[in-house]
């Protein structure tokens, strides 16, 4: 298993970045719109961690591991049947690739496809 984008979302973008990157060396960039303004860095395994700020006032802290699968459709029908509930379904980034999100376990969980 590999986490492909880890979103942490928070009121406090600029002070989770700042502790992660005196804590981990790591440089955050500008807010990337397609990532819902995230600020992101690089994380060891080729992936990213991104923090943002919440989009809507409903939307609670989280953070979510989207992890890397070769064929998301495979994957989202493996983890329903599984007992997991489709929160988002299999969405396109452009230049990013296809995320979706479930609800497992009390937890929320992504899928990533490059």
């Amino acid at each position: 298993m590999q986490i492909q984008y880890l979103e942490i979302v928070t009121e406090q973008v600029d002070a989770v970045c700042t502790a992660y990157a005196a804590a981990h060396d790591v440089q955050f960039g500008e807010p990337d719109a397609s990532l819902g303004n995230a600020r992101t860095a690089v994380l060891a395994g080729g992936g990213r961690v991104g923090v943002r700020a919440p989009l809507r006032d409903t939307e609670a802290p989280v953070v979510r591991p989207y992890w890397l699968v070769k064929d998301i459709e495979a994957a989202v029908a493996a983890v329903v049947q599984a007992g997991g509930y489709l929160a988002v379904e299999p969405t396109p980034i452009p230049g990013h690739g296809t995320f979706a999100i479930y609800l497992q376990g009390g937890n929320d969980h992504g899928l990533w496809q490059l």
